[in-house]
């Protein structure tokens, strides 16, 4: 279990990397990063990280993350299927939600290195969500068809994917550089 709790606390300095990268650009608080209340974020960084490090969050700043429909529409899907009882697992359903809402691919969004990082903690805390992706779909689409299929609804017009035009949009490779390769004038460092 240490190896979980050890991979779940490396997805949460991702996490909190991409929310300091925004914070930085001015584009969001670290609230409106992550999903997660103020009190959920003082947490996780007085028990995570070094005080050095607290200040750069500005917490004392942010305000609790405003959740619009379609958030709240991912977050409850999430929670049904978050491991019972599971404070780690609710927290990840959060800052899920919140980070499917941005444009690029949700593995980047959060911060992780490839895909596989995110399908190995969607398995971890969304075990039968997860596993219902037996087609490997990408994570966020695959998200947003459960949740259209939970409200009767489909995800798009074609009678199955094979017969979709945009087939590869769904179940082509998520390719693209993680959000921690650093970069010095258009050259990769790693």
């Amino acid at each position: 279990m240490d190896v979980e709790r050890e991979f779940d606390e490396y997805v949460l300095a991702c996490v909190l990397s991409r929310a300091l990268e925004e914070i930085d650009a001015g584009e969001a608080t670290v609230t409106e990063a992550t999903g997660l209340s103020r009190t959920e974020l003082r947490e996780i960084i007085n028990c995570g990280f070094p005080a050095v490090f607290i200040s750069a969050f500005s917490l004392e700043e942010a305000s609790d993350p405003a959740i619009g429909a379609e958030e709240e529409l991912l977050r409850g899907m999430l929670f049904a299927h978050a491991l019972v009882g599971d404070v780690a697992s609710a927290r990840f359903a959060k800052i899920i939600a919140r980070r499917a809402l941005r444009d690029d691919d949700l593995w980047q969004e959060l911060g992780l290195c490839d895909p596989a990082e995110l399908s190995r903690l969607l398995a971890t805390h969304f075990p039968k969500l997860a596993s219902g992706n037996t087609q490997n779909m990408r994570w966020k689409n695959y998200l947003y068809r459960k949740l259209f299929e939970a409200e009767g609804f489909s995800s798009c017009t074609a009678a199955n994917c094979q017969e979709c035009r945009d087939f590869k949009g769904c179940f082509d490779a998520e390719e693209g550089k993680s959000g921690l390769v650093e970069t010095k004038g258009g050259v990769d460092l790693d």
